[in-house]
C-alpha cells in the first residue's frame, strides 16, 4: 500500500496492491499497522457496500458531531468518481474539493476525514462501492450538501440522484459543525 496527500489535509488517496492471475483478483483494501504507521484510523466500527447502475449520483453525505466519522471507500467493482468537499471551519481548504477515480483495476480507495462531506458518482455499467466508517450510522446526525453546489466536476448534469439528496442545502447556504484542528500532526511520513 501507498500513502498519497491531496491538497486537503488530513484527506489521502491509498494505492493498494492488485494480485492477478488467472483465476481473478485479489486485494488487500485494510492493514492495521500500515495505517498506524501513517498515523490513521485503525478503528472501525460499521462496513458495508452500495451497489449502483451507470449514471447514479449518491451524496454529498457525513455525519455531524459527535458522531462524525472518518471514512475509507473502495470500488470492488467498475469504477466511480469519488468526491470530497472539505467543511472544516478555519481548513486551508474549506469549501474546496477533491476527486479521485476509484476502480477495481487501479485497486485505490479514499481515506476521508471527519468534516469532508463525501459522494461519488457511477462511471461503469454497475459498481459495488465499499465503506468502513469510524462511529455506526446515526440517523439524528446525518447531514448533507447538495451534489451540485460545490463545483464538483460531474460527468453528468443530469445524474439519477434520491430525492433526499436533492433536498440537501447547498455549500453556500451550509452552517459547518466542523473545525479544522491545525495542530495535528501530519499523517504521512
Amino acid at each position: 500500500m501507498q500513502v498519497n496527500e491531496t491538497k486537503i489535509p488530513d484527506c489521502y488517496e491509498i494505492s493498494l496492491n492488485v494480485f492477478k492471475d488467472q483465476r481473478g483478483r485479489f486485494v488487500k483494501t485494510f492493514h492495521q499497522d500500515l495505517f498506524r504507521s501513517h498515523l490513521l484510523e485503525t478503528d472501525f466500527a460499521e462496513a458495508y457496500y452500495s451497489i449502483s447502475q451507470q449514471n447514479v449520483l449518491r451524496g454529498l453525505h457525513f455525519q455531524r458531531p459527535p458522531k462524525d466519522h472518518t471514512k475509507i471507500v473502495h470500488c470492488a467493482q467498475g469504477e466511480i468518481i469519488d468526491a470530497v468537499v472539505d467543511l472544516r471551519v478555519g481548513s486551508p481548504t474549506y469549501g474546496q474539493v477533491e476527486t479521485f477515480h476509484l476502480s477495481d483495476e487501479k485497486g485505490n480507495l479514499a481515506y476521508i476525514p471527519s468534516g469532508l462531506a463525501h459522494g461519488f458518482y457511477i462511471v461503469s455499467e454497475t459498481a459495488i462501492v465499499m465503506y468502513q466508517v469510524s462511529t455506526v450510522y446515526a440517523p439524528e446526525h446525518e447531514g448533507g450538501i447538495r451534489w451540485d453546489s460545490a463545483d464538483i466536476p460531474w460527468p453528468s448534469s443530469n445524474p439519477i440522484v434520491s430525492e433526499k439528496d436533492k433536498g440537501w442545502q447547498s455549500l453556500s447556504e451550509f452552517v459547518s459543525p466542523f473545525t479544522y484542528n491545525p495542530a495535528k500532526p501530519s499523517l504521512v511520513s
